[in-house]
């Protein structure tokens, strides 16, 4: 008998500090990549090669929201404590409750507001996160 897998997206979960986030895009609403190189390499002009490990371990995140979620305004909000005062920084959890996968990151921040728009119909809105330290756990 062939196994069967399930995803469920609304048991994907979010924590941004304090905060659950709601809301999110009908569509992707979670992207997560690593922020440095990971390993380059220099060859010189005789074959030999050199490798560099970068030693950049942050992520930037992306994630989107429904244009009336709650989040946006606890996220604008970090964004300006960020900006005042240095301080709107938070820690971040993301998890697949249906699998294995999870992220964290003791120290995360928002960038910069996201973008902001009106039109016939309501609109997701994009929000970059930054992470220092960050790391994936399999379960």
């Amino acid at each position: 008998m062939s196994e069967v897998y399930t995803y469920n997206p609304a048991q994907v979960k979010i924590a941004i500090g304090s905060h659950l986030v709601t809301g999110v895009a009908d569509d992707s609403f979670i992207t997560i990549e690593p922020n440095g190189d990971g390993t380059t390499v220099k060859v010189g002009c005789y074959g030999e090669v050199n490798r560099s490990i970068s030693p950049n371990k942050c992520y930037n995140i992306k994630i989107s929201l429904l244009q009336n979620s709650p989040t946006n305004a606890y996220l604008k909000n970090r964004f300006e404590m960020d900006q005042e005062s240095g301080n709107g920084h938070f820690p971040i959890i993301i998890k697949d409750l249906m699998g294995q996968e999870q992220f964290s990151s003791d120290i995360a921040w928002v960038n910069k507001p996201a973008s902001w728009g009106r039109g016939k119909e309501s609109s997701n809105r994009e929000w970059e996160l930054t992470c220092g330290t960050g790391k994936f756990k399999d379960e």
